[in-house]
């Protein structure tokens, strides 16, 4: 006989431990090794329960439910897993199961240990992503081996394999909307795999269309592999006077909560159809073939993505450009972001508080002469959230995309159609920087009216900081620490955050502290839609 755990959980003083809460998970009643066989005792229970009718059966149910679950929370009740069983794949194979979580399973030496990595085993299948419910039951073993469990597996699979999404993106600081959708089939051949294809189109920005496929596992291989085929086009005439364009496949080697590595093949080109780029945007025109190897360590321990209150996260991302020897795309790129949050004890008031730093530099012979690839260069800029930014090293609240660091004077191209004092001031060309150090501080806080705080509306303080510097080209011989620290460039201002599921909308006044010539900041209303990294 079985009884069901979170049936229980709610009569018991003393119940199962949390893990296995809320789960649809079901322990076996009967007793330890040397004591009389289990299914013998339920026999005769329900014998006796044949003789009994109404409450009075219910109550002699209810409390030999009660007694299983008393004697669990004493003492440990030894147990061994006779055989696992899956029901309810008429798709999926039974070996993507298995290597899920048999080996988990069949670890547990208690009824205690074997409730809590049942609970661990019905999150795994669910994070598959390809059933629609989960349910594992504990029976009674053989009648000959005492002592001993089956553990079923009951799957539903997804009803509907095929979903989609279609959405329309505001970029306020790009003065542009983007159209996104996507497209995925689940489970297609059985394996766990998970195909999808997508696309967006960005007014007068960008465009991307990928079609990709992720396993969970892919024969001995533990970790979930990806791969993915992408065609993508950005617009940077407004800021650097070039528009790049790339086709590629990305494949992920390895995924892990607290490691991702992937590897990139693409083929980027660079053109400027304005004929108005600098002498160092015109340098790198043309096709390169980028051979990438990226690897991140990701520790976050905050307690939420979105408004976080406590906890820390850390992220430190590594790639290495240039694999098969692409002259200009070799390269080492490092980056680092560290951050913390301090609950405040009112209000729900909790500081922010975070640095990111990161470092390019060019790999091959006289690399410190040689230049970085722009596209591949640090930029700070834009209104997206420091907060939930976590990895990425470019929110500087108040200034514009790719609003700060070096720049040079584009190419003046004389036309009839402008008039001589409009055509003398043909524009800048953001370059990027090779280093860059960028910070934030931001104090959240409840507002005082019960509806705001009902519906997760919430005020903030915040500042941010950051710089550019460029080191390639022999420039590293006149970069100095101080120099660097004097001219960061710095915001601060206040605002209101309106969460939702998938975004942070911010309304913000931003007032600029420190901000350099040719710097695109500007003091005023800002509006900022972010979705966590």
């Amino acid at each position: 006989m079985a009884v069901a755990a979170d049936s229980a959980a709610d009569q018991d003083p003393n119940p199962v431990p949390d893990e296995a809460a809320g789960e649809s998970v079901e322990a076996p009643a009967y007793p330890d090794h040397g004591e009389p066989n289990a299914d013998a005792a339920d026999v005769e229970y329900e014998d006796e329960e044949e003789e009994l009718d109404g409450e009075a059966a219910e109550a002699a149910a209810r409390e030999k439910v009660e007694a299983v679950f008393r004697r669990l929370s004493e003492d440990p009740v030894g147990i061994r897993v006779h055989d696992v069983i899956i029901k309810g794949n008429t798709k999926t194979r039974d070996a993507l199961i298995e290597a899920e979580v048999v080996g988990l399973i069949r670890s547990a030496a208690t009824v205690q240990d074997l409730v809590r990595t049942a609970s661990v085993a019905n999150a795994r299948l669910r994070r598959l992503d390809v059933f629609d419910s989960v349910h594992i039951l504990l029976d009674a073993g053989p009648p000959e081996l005492p002592g001993t469990t089956n553990v079923v597996i009951e799957v539903v699979e997804a009803a509907n394999p095929i979903n989609g999404s279609v959405g329309c993106f505001s970029k306020p600081e790009a003065r542009s909307w983007t159209v996104e959708g996507s497209v995925r089939w689940k489970n297609i051949f059985g394996y766990g795999d998970i195909w999808d294809a997508s696309g967006a189109y960005g007014w007068d920005q960008s465009s991307e269309i990928g079609i990709g496929v992720s396993l969970p596992r892919f024969r001995s291989i533990p970790t979930p592999l990806t791969a993915r085929a992408s065609l993508l086009s950005h617009d940077w005439l407004k800021f650097s006077s070039y528009k790049e364009r790339l086709v590629g496949l990305s494949f992920g080697l390895l995924s892990g909560v607290h490691h991702d590595l992937s590897y990139n093949l693409t083929w980027r080109t660079l053109t400027d159809p304005s004929q108005e780029a600098s002498q160092s945007i015109r340098r790198q025109l043309g096709h390169n073939l980028l051979s990438a190897l990226r690897y991140t360590y990701t520790i976050d321990q905050r307690d939420s993505n979105l408004r976080p209150t406590k906890g820390y996260a850390f992220v430190s991302t590594s790639q290495v450009g240039g694999l098969w020897g692409s002259k200009g795309l070799r390269f080492f790129r490092q980056e680092f972001d560290i951050r913390g949050a301090v609950p405040l004890g009112f209000y729900n008031a909790a500081l922010n508080a975070g640095i990111s730093a990161g470092v390019i530099v060019p790999l091959g012979r006289g690399f410190m002469e040689s230049p970085s690839s722009v596209p591949d260069r640090f930029f700070l800029g834009g209104h997206s959230s420091p907060v939930i930014s976590l990895g990425s090293l470019t929110s500087l609240l108040g200034f514009k995309t790719r609003g700060v660091g070096p720049t040079e004077l584009r190419r003046f191209v004389p036309s009839e159609s402008v008039t001589d004092e409009s055509a003398a001031s043909p524009g800048w060309d953001y370059l990027g920087g090779d280093f860059a150090v960028s910070a934030f501080a931001d104090l959240s806080f409840n507002l005082p009216l019960k509806l705001f705080q009902d519906a997760g509306i919430h005020g903030h303080a915040f500042l941010t900081a950051g710089n550019l510097a460029k080191l390639s080209e022999g420039e590293f011989r006149n970069f100095s620490f101080s120099k660097f620290g004097r001219t960061l460039r710095s915001s601060a201002g206040v605002g209101i955050i309106l969460p939702t599921k998938l975004l942070r909308v911010e309304i913000n006044y931003c007032h600029i502290l420190k901000q350099f010539e040719h710097d695109r900041g500007k003091t005023g209303i800002q509006f900022s839609f972010s979705s966590p990294m």
